[in-house]
C-alpha cells in the first residue's frame, strides 16, 4: 500500500510541516543553456536550464553516501479555484497509485524500499514536493521512479475513487486532533474566504466533487518542465544529473500554468477569534499576527524577533510560561514567509482553566519585545539560528530542499553564506521596531480550541 500523503504548514526552503509526511518520518528568468552559481570551492550548487525550461540544480557532498532527489512543482492550495480545493493534494496521492511503466502502486514503493531507500512527498500552499533518499548506488532508480510518476500518472477511476475516500479519513482525523483543528483555525482568522486561509487538503465538498477527468486536466496545466525544478544533493556530480534528467525530462512541451492566487486586502482592522468548540483536557491556542513575506527587507530582523520570542528553551516564552508559571509544556513561536505574504505565531497547551492566563501572558511577552532586546539576548539568537541552520544543512534532504524551494519559489537561491551574514547584521533596534510594527493593537488573530463557545471573552483580552 502506498504511503499516506501529506499536507503541510511549510515555507520555503522547505521548512516545519503542519502534518506528517507520507509514511516515513514553496523563478529565475528561463533561457537555454546553463550557469554554476555560488562558490566553486565548497560546491554549494550549480545551476543548468534545459532548453524546455527545466531547471536542475545540484549540491555535490562527497563526504556523504546518499543522494537525496526532489521534483518541486508550481502546484498547491494557492492555484486553485474553490470548486477544485484540494486538487494539488489529491494529485499528489494519485502519483502514488500507477503509472504506464508500474502499474500497480506498490511497484512503485517497492522500487525504493527494496534498496532502503525513502520515497515522500508534501502539498503545500505554493507548492508540491516529491523526493527520494537513497545510497549513492541507487540514483538512477530514485530519479527513475520520481520522473515516472511525474510524466506518467494513471488516475485509473477505481483508484481515484478509492483515494478519494482516503483523503476524506485524512481530513476527518485533521478535525479530530485540536491541535491541528488550531493550526486551520488560525489561517482561517489571518486570510479569510481566500485559498491562503482554507485547509490545503480541501474540504469534504471539494474532494468529493473533484473527477479524475479534473484531476488529469490539473496535471497538464502544472506538471510541465517550465513549472519545475529538479533538486538533486548528495554524493553525485552536476554532469551526471544534468545528463540523466535531461534523458527523463527534456521534452519539448509547453504550458500557460494556472497563477497563484494572491492574498486578498483584509478589510477588518479589529481582532479576529476562531473557536474550535470540542472536550478537551487542554486548551490548544494559536495566537498570531501578519509577518514579513519571503522576500521583505525586514525578514531576517523578524526571523530573530521571533527566535528571541519563542524558538528554544532559553527563549522569553518558554522561561516565562512554562519555567516561572507552569502554564504549560510546550510553547513555542515560528515565523512563516510565503511570496506575498506572512505570519508570527504562537502556539501552546494549557489546561482549559488557564486559558485567559497564557493569552494575557503571551500578549506581555509580545508587549516586552515592543520594549526592546538587550544584546546579550540577540547574541544568543543568532548563534542559535546560525548553529541549527548548519546542523540541519549536514542533512543531504535539507540541502535538496534549501535549493529546489529558494528556486522554485523566491526566484533566487540564497547560500547559507549570504543567509548567515544578513542574520549578523541585524541590530537590537531593528528587532525592536519589528516587534512595534508587528505586534501592535488591534492586529491580532486567535484560535482557541477546547471547552469554548463564546469568542467575546478571547476578544476582550486582546482588545485589552
Amino acid at each position: 500500500m502506498a504511503p499516506s500523503a501529506c499536507r503541510t504548514r511549510s515555507c520555503p526552503t522547505w521548512a516545519a510541516s503542519r502534518r506528517s509526511i507520507r509514511g516515513d518520518a514553496r523563478r529565475l528568468p528561463l533561457r537555454d543553456g546553463s550557469d554554476s552559481i555560488g562558490l566553486r570551492r565548497n560546491r554549494l550548487y550549480e545551476r543548468t536550464v534545459l532548453p524546455n525550461g527545466l531547471r536542475v540544480l545540484s549540491s555535490t557532498m562527497p563526504h556523504v553516501r546518499s543522494v537525496a532527489t526532489g521534483i518541486f512543482v508550481g502546484a498547491g492550495s494557492r492555484y486553485e479555484d474553490d470548486d477544485i480545493a484540494g486538487a494539488s493534494h489529491f494529485l499528489e496521492h494519485m502519483l502514488f497509485k500507477g503509472t504506464a511503466k508500474r502499474p500497480e502502486p506498490q511497484m512503485i514503493s517497492r522500487a525504493i524500499e527494496s534498496v532502503g531507500g525513502i520515497l515522500n512527498a508534501s502539498t503545500d500552499r505554493e507548492a508540491t514536493l516529491y523526493y527520494t533518499k537513497v545510497a549513492r548506488d541507487h540514483f538512477d532508480i530514485a530519479l527513475d521512479v520520481l520522473t515516472d510518476m511525474y510524466n506518467s500518472p494513471l488516475f485509473v477511476p477505481d483508484e481515484v475513487e478509492r483515494e478519494r475516500g482516503v483523503i476524506l479519513e485524512e481530513l476527518a482525523m485533521t478535525y479530530d486532533h485540536p491541535d491541528s483543528l488550531a493550526d486551520l483555525l488560525i489561517d482561517r482568522a489571518l486570510w479569510p474566504d481566500q485559498p491562503m486561509g482554507r485547509d490545503v487538503g480541501g474540504t469534504r465538498e471539494s474532494v468529493g466533487g473533484i473527477t479524475k477527468e479534473q484531476l488529469a486536466a490539473y496535471h497538464a496545466r502544472q506538471y510541465v518542465p517550465s513549472n519545475t525544478v529538479v533538486a538533486v544533493a548528495g554524493n553525485v556530480e552536476h554532469e551526471e544529473v544534468v545528463e540523466r534528467v535531461a534523458a527523463l525530462l527534456g521534452y519539448d512541451r509547453t504550458q500557460e500554468t494556472l497563477p497563484m492566487r494572491p492574498v486578498l486586502p483584509d478589510e477588518d482592522s479589529g481582532v479576529r477569534v476562531e473557536i474550535g468548540n470540542r472536550k478537551t483536557d487542554q486548551a490548544h491556542i494559536c495566537l498570531a499576527v501578519d509577518g514579513p513575506a519571503a522576500n521583505a527587507d525586514d525578514r531576517y530582523a523578524v526571523d530573530m524577533m521571533n527566535t528571541v520570542l519563542g524558538e528554544g528553551m532559553s527563549s522569553r516564552l518558554f522561561v516565562e510560561l512554562r519555567e516561572r508559571r507552569g502554564l504549560a509544556y510546550d510553547v513555542h513561536s515560528s515565523a512563516m514567509h510565503y511570496h506575498d505574504c506572512g505570519a508570527l505565531l504562537v502556539s501552546c497547551g494549557v489546561d482549559t482553566a488557564n486559558a485567559d492566563k497564557a493569552v494575557q501572558a503571551v500578549l506581555r511577552e509580545q508587549y516586552g519585545m515592543q520594549v526592546g532586546v538587550t544584546e546579550e539576548e540577540l547574541s544568543r539568537a543568532t548563534e542559535y539560528a546560525v548553529g541549527r541552520l548548519g546542523l540541519r544543512l549536514e542533512d543531504t534532504r535539507a540541502v535538496m530542499g534549501w535549493m529546489g524551494g529558494q528556486e522554485l519559489l523566491r526566484n533566487e537561491v540564497r547560500t547559507p553564506e549570504e543567509v548567515v551574514a544578513s542574520i549578523r547584521t541585524i541590530t537590537t533596534e531593528e528587532v525592536t521596531d519589528a516587534a512595534r510594527r508587528y505586534f501592535g493593537p488591534g492586529a491580532y488573530r486567535l484560535s482557541v480550541v477546547g471547552p469554548y463557545r463564546s469568542q467575546a471573552r478571547f476578544e476582550k483580552l486582546l482588545a485589552a
